[in-house]
């Protein structure tokens, strides 16, 4: 959503009338956030305030559903200690996952401020046994040009260097995160998998995701990706755009665009310069500052 469809809290020029055209082809999507912290509708009331009509709870899968969905299916009857807002709380309620302060299966990490005494009992948890589990790998999300907050990977790090005890990331690029979405597509419409394409911003979370569960991933340029910067990932998107603008004509009218390549796939020698990386790929000597973080793990 954010860098996709809005940035600061600004729609990006052409993505409402690019979701309208989904709305009136009667094309299935889902807008899928790592960000556990609202429930599906808070995202569908603040994407009104912006200006897009029509788009209901329906269209959101997030972070903390996933979650919610993956203890469901692999651990019922389960219940878990929780570091999170309403969204994540919310998602685990609906599956029956009952919260647990004294015995839990799982400590379960996501957005939100936390203190120090809860993390101490997170700590007391998973030393008892308790599996350590993550909304989402990120270890900062973007506010806004000049501003980050941290996220649900900063606070499982610290559970992990507390307790010694690995924790197992879910939401993007978690394949799980990408095969439930699909399923949750094939309950609207009947599909086939080589119609289904993601489009991200990111290449880290959106486009690995998409490349590692099979899908189509459509990189776009409005977000936190900037062409000079794909040629230094083995994985490569599909089809490199603008913007979700690209897009509206081929929903609307049916016909393919014969741009299917994406246009890195020609160039060689990218190389830059990053600040602040959000994926890391190397240790740096001890005797060096302690770089920023990756945004994922």
């Amino acid at each position: 959503m954010d860098g996709v469809i809005y940035r600061e809290n600004h729609l990006i020029p052409g993505a409402g009338d690019f979701v309208a055209a989904l709305l009136s082809s009667g094309t299935p999507f889902l807008f899928l956030t790592n960000n556990s912290a609202p429930t599906p509708e808070d995202l569908a009331v603040r994407l009104k305030h912006l200006g897009i009509i029509g788009v209901s709870a329906k269209h959101f899968y997030t972070s903390a559903m996933n979650t919610a969905d993956f203890l469901a299916e692999t651990h019922p009857n389960c219940t878990s200690f929780v570091l999170g807002e309403g969204g994540l709380l919310t998602a685990l309620h609906e599956r029956k996952i009952a919260n647990d302060a004294i015995n839990p299966s799982y400590v379960v990490v996501g957005e939100g401020a936390v203190s120090m005494e809860k993390l101490a009992k997170a700590h007391e948890c998973v030393e008892k046994g308790a599996r350590l589990l993550a909304t989402n790998p990120d270890n900062w999300c973007p506010v806004s040009r000049d501003k980050t907050r941290p996220g649900a990977g900063a606070t499982a790090a610290f559970l992990e260097a507390s307790t010694g005890r690995r924790c197992y990331y879910l939401g993007k690029p978690n394949g799980y995160m990408f095969h439930r979405a699909q399923r949750k597509l094939a309950e609207a419409a009947m599909w086939r998998p080589e119609e289904v394409v993601m489009i991200g911003d990111t290449m880290e979370t959106d486009i690995r995701g998409a490349i590692e569960a099979g899908l189509h991933g459509f990189l776009v340029l409005t977000g936190s990706t900037q062409l000079e910067m794909i040629g230094d990932y083995v994985y490569q998107p599909t089809r490199v755009l603008q913007s979700v603008a690209d897009l509206t004509e081929e929903i609307l009218t049916g016909k393919v665009s014969d741009r299917l390549n994406s246009p890195v796939f020609g160039l060689s020698g990218f190389h830059s310069n990053k600040a602040g990386q959000r994926h890391q790929t190397d240790f740096l000597a001890h005797h060096k500052p302690r770089p920023r973080p990756a945004m994922t793990k």
